[in-house]
């Protein structure tokens, strides 16, 4: 390691979701276990409120563009042009501050609207920008970015662009400290009764609550005679009356159940599982993959590129996930994708498969290639 690495700065940009910026949590974890010291990292957020709430508790130093989201819509794309001037100014008054404080300044971008602007200001300050793609079709914003990067990455197997194909990026929070025993007595569970956890990430899934709690209702006896406790992240925008009848139907079919808007730490709730069904983002994915989780994958149904169901493929492909459509009402959802929940409830050898097929495929170790890319050592 050269002598003045730890007077460099890094610019993390990415915001809007978790799953933009847990990635860029990794990496800067990775950093500072390379460096030796803990390396200057700012992340470049959006003004939603997530994205401060997650970085707060991460102690971590962040700057807020005011980005806006393209969209096509008038009203839509009139503030996003508002927002573009300003969003680019604001990061290049960051990056400038860091130049005049820092030996080298660079910028990792993991997609989506704050990244663009951010890597936009990058270009006129001459400081090499790091695209980290994530989701196995590039976004628009990622697809302007990579003309002008100075390298970029693939954590998606499935994108057909020829990018460098890393591995999933995880945070150390998202990784189990212990294994499945522990991880339950953590959470205050039984340590030897079984684990389904309920995800939508970090924004949560209306549809997955709903199916949730139809599937529980209808199929009680599936839950208890075999013993099944259920972790349930309902997403903090979720209805505090969605919620209530989430823990009110856990609590009236007599199944241990924790049920929460949000967890923190969570690789205590994937690691105490076995059993998941979640969104397939590609953030979700990854921490299936690095925990090791079986999982059925219920991919975002409005996206018009399903990207989220091409996120899933590489662990199709290993027999590892199963991915089922979102049909939105709940009880089709609990004739479809909770028949095949039920079964593999039911199903231990299938688990234990699933589980077998996700520790070939390797470890999720994505976010220390980048960061060797990052400080030369690769």
């Amino acid at each position: 390691m050269t002598a003045d690495q730890s007077n460099r700065a890094f610019v993390l940009a990415g915001g809007g979701t978790g799953g933009h910026i847990f990635p860029n949590l990794a990496i800067a974890e990775q950093l500072e276990s390379l460096i030796g010291r803990r390396p200057r990292c700012v992340f470049a957020v959006s003004a939603r409120p997530l994205d401060a709430q997650i970085l707060k508790d991460e102690s971590r130093e962040f700057e807020v563009i005011p980005a806006e989201p393209f969209v096509l819509r008038p009203r839509g794309f009139l503030k996003f042009l508002n927002s573009w001037g300003r969003s680019v100014r604001a990061a290049r008054e960051l990056l400038q501050k860091l130049k005049r404080d820092h030996g080298r300044v660079d910028v990792v971008a993991t997609g989506g609207f704050v990244s663009a602007p951010v890597a936009q200001a990058a270009r006129v300050e001459r400081v090499p920008v790091t695209l980290v793609n994530l989701d196995a079709t590039p976004g628009r914003a990622n697809r302007w970015i990579a003309r002008h990067a100075a390298r970029v990455f693939t954590a998606a197997e499935a994108s057909s662009v020829g990018w460098p194909v890393i591995r999933p990026l995880v945070r150390a929070a998202a990784m189990a400290p212990g294994d499945a025993r522990a991880c339950r007595k953590k959470l205050g569970l039984d340590p030897d009764r079984p684990v389904l956890f309920v995800t939508g990430a970090s924004q949560g899934a209306g549809t997955i609550n709903k199916l949730l709690v139809a599937l529980v209702e209808k199929h009680t006896s599936d839950f208890v005679s075999r013993g099944w406790q259920v972790i349930h992240q309902t997403g903090p925008r979720t209805d505090a009356k969605d919620i209530e009848n989430s823990r009110g139907a856990m609590k009236s079919a007599g199944i241990p159940a924790i049920v929460e808007p949000f967890f923190r730490e969570m690789g205590v709730a994937w690691g105490a599982a076995d059993l998941a069904i979640s969104r397939s983002g590609a953030g979700s994915v990854a921490e299936a993959w690095a925990n090791a989780t079986p999982s059925v994958f219920l991919p975002y149904p409005y996206h018009k590129d399903q990207h989220q169901r091409a996120n899933a493929v590489i662990l199709l492909r290993a027999g590892a996930c199963v991915v089922e459509d979102d049909l939105i009402d709940p009880e089709k959802n609990a004739g479809r994708a909770g028949a095949t929940l039920l079964e593999l409830m039911r199903d231990d050898a299938k688990r234990e498969a699933m589980r077998a097929a996700l520790k070939s495929l390797g470890p999720a170790d994505g976010a220390n290639t980048v960061a060797r890319a990052l400080v030369g050592e690769r």
